[in-house]
């Protein structure tokens, strides 16, 4: 395992994040204390150091057993856990992006956890009630007490954290470092507005759902049945079409399917750390076999074009030729000589 700076920081993490949705048993779709351990070493023997959590991953059980793994070697692991979501039905405070919900999840997350910092906080899902400088004080607190060491944001619009970042920048607050969103081959959405904002901030982007929910490494294929129901975004005849061409590459180069799904996510010309997680030791030490994995040029084209998405307003209008003509037909030269 090597390691990377995450984000505009000086903060280093290994270069594949462990997420840690499955350690518990609550769900019906986790794994249970021993196999969670076994997982977790299987990451940690590689030389990972990078743990995703959430105050509401298993109720609680995620944070609980990663407090107890991590006990004696605390400040050797970057853990990174997420305040946003309900942890008490219907009472309006326990839940959201407001300061009184982040002061007390966090309180929560600590005594889970069992330390008394959080290195990376996510502000999890926008809530589209608080305002954003609201958010960014209360972050800026907590960083301040040492409570907190870095933050990060997921599942947010682009012009969201985009005037969150400028406005932390202008206020002399701590900006969001880390950008956590959904991305894959199946989904690739977050190329038209979320990972260039990423990039322009300089922010490290943890894409979630690698392997969209398991549909890339081919077990829809094989006739296993799943969660997910058909016509999803997971389950239709293009995720099809792309699961088949991800397990051809597969069966070419001698890798499993989950491999070459990461790989894909990793090889972007921008700061990129994939969570990875699993409910088997075997199934995360195969994951782990991306390491030494680098997609040829020829791979890459084949997964971008069996995958590709229509760019939509305002950029396909705005690299459109007549476009591009009427403001200059000049783009191309000055970026290349930027470049």
């Amino acid at each position: 395992m090597r390691y990377t700076l995450f984000g505009k920081s000086g903060l280093r993490v290994s270069e594949l994040c462990l997420g840690t949705m499955t350690f518990g048993t609550e769900w019906a779709l986790g794994a249970d204390y021993a196999t969670s351990k076994e997982v977790f070493d299987a990451y940690t023997e590689a030389g990972g150091n990078f743990i995703d959590t959430a105050n509401r991953y298993t109720e609680g059980t995620s944070e609980r057993w990663l407090g107890e793994f991590t006990a004696s070697d605390r400040d050797h692991f970057v853990i990174a856990t997420k305040y946003t979501l309900q942890d008490r039905m219907n009472d309006p405070n326990f839940s959201g992006n407001h300061r009184k919900n982040l002061m007390r999840s966090v309180r929560e997350s600590l005594k889970r956890l069992q330390t008394d910092y959080i290195d990376l906080l996510w502000l999890h899902m926008w809530d589209f009630t608080t305002p954003v400088d609201e958010v960014l004080r209360g972050l800026d607190d907590l960083i301040s007490r040492g409570m907190v060491h870095y933050i990060g944001i997921s599942d947010t619009p682009a012009w969201i954290v985009s005037q969150a970042n400028t406005l932390a920048e202008l206020r002399g607050w701590t900006a969001f470092t880390g950008l956590q969103v959904e991305y894959s081959l199946l989904q690739r959405t977050p190329e038209r507005d979320l990972l260039p904002m990423a990039k322009a901030f300089e922010m490290t982007v943890t894409p979630w759902g690698a392997l969209g929910g398991g549909a890339l490494t081919g077990k829809y294929l094989r006739g296993e049945q799943g969660r997910v129901p058909e016509q999803s975004l997971r389950r239709n005849d293009r995720s099809t079409a792309i699961a088949q061409e991800v397990v051809s590459i597969a069966d070419e180069i001698g890798v499993a399917p989950a491999q070459i799904a990461i790989a894909w996510t990793r090889q972007k010309q921008q700061s990129v750390v994939p969570i990875i997680g699993a409910r088997r030791a075997e199934q995360i030490r195969d994951t782990l076999g991306v390491l030494s994995l680098t997609l040829s040029s020829e791979h890459i084209e084949r997964l971008n074009s069996i995958s590709a998405i229509e760019p939509g307003f305002p950029h396909d209008f705005l690299v459109s030729d007549g476009v591009k003509g009427a403001i200059g037909n000049t783009q191309d030269s000055i970026i290349t000589l930027r470049k």
